[in-house]
């Protein structure tokens, strides 16, 4: 793992990079809007923003809803918490990593995240956290860019990935495995922008716990074999 692959790096990048995120990702605004209508947040739901960074978010979140918001960049939290107070929502933010949530089992409704997948290291590990955190049937919402699941990334994004890296996100990897990690099934998937580069995915967390589904894939595969 390089020195760019780590938090350490991402801090820096992004502590950096805090004032003037905003304009450098605003040309995501619309893209988030849609993205969250995707999620259909009901009031009263407990929603988490993984990788919140400045905000953004919030602008498109609906009333009601109860907000956590995580990420490793408390100079990113700052400006969040501004954010919130403008808006005059309540929300619980908290410098912590996506990889290692210290929240119980099922906590969330909804969890949203936008250009974090990219971005944080080790992604499988976030995307098992973000499954983990989901309540049975809760959503998750995703704006990023991923290279298609089968074959190998394009020569471009190979020889840009080391820039990419340095600016603090990625350009090889992959939703699927992800979402498999995560235990969630893709129920809607939209281009985003750059040609499908940029999705917006919704997916669901399975109802079932993992023993239940595979009882009754087993009782259905029986039942096949019975009557022919």
């Amino acid at each position: 793992m390089s020195i760019f692959d780590t938090n350490i790096w991402l801090r820096i990048a992004y502590t950096l990079g805090a004032p003037t995120y905003d304009i450098l990702v605003r040309g995501f605004r619309r893209k988030r809007r849609r993205s969250i209508e995707a999620a259909g947040i009901e009031p009263g739901e407990r929603i988490l923003l993984v990788g919140a960074g400045t905000g953004l978010d919030l602008d498109f979140i609906p009333r009601g809803a109860e907000i956590t918001a995580v990420d490793t960049t408390p100079a990113m939290l700052l400006r969040l918490c501004r954010r919130a107070r403008r808006l005059g929502l309540a929300v619980d933010a908290r410098v912590m990593d996506g990889r290692a949530m210290s929240f119980p089992d099922g906590a969330f409704d909804v969890v949203i995240l936008h250009l974090i997948l990219s971005v944080i290291p080790e992604p499988l590990r976030c995307a098992k956290e973000v499954g983990r955190v989901l309540r049975k049937g809760g959503r998750a919402v995703i704006l990023d860019k991923f290279v298609p699941d089968e074959g190998k990334p394009s020569l471009f994004n190979r020889i840009m990935n080391p820039v990419a890296a340095f600016f603090g996100t990625r350009l090889d990897r992959r939703l699927g495995p992800l979402l498999a990690a995560a235990g969630l099934r893709i129920v809607c998937q939209k281009n985003a922008m750059m040609a499908g580069f940029f999705k917006i995915t919704c997916a669901k967390k399975s109802t079932l716990d993992t023993e239940e589904e595979a009882n009754i894939i087993l009782r259905c595969t029986t039942k096949y074999r019975s009557n022919p």
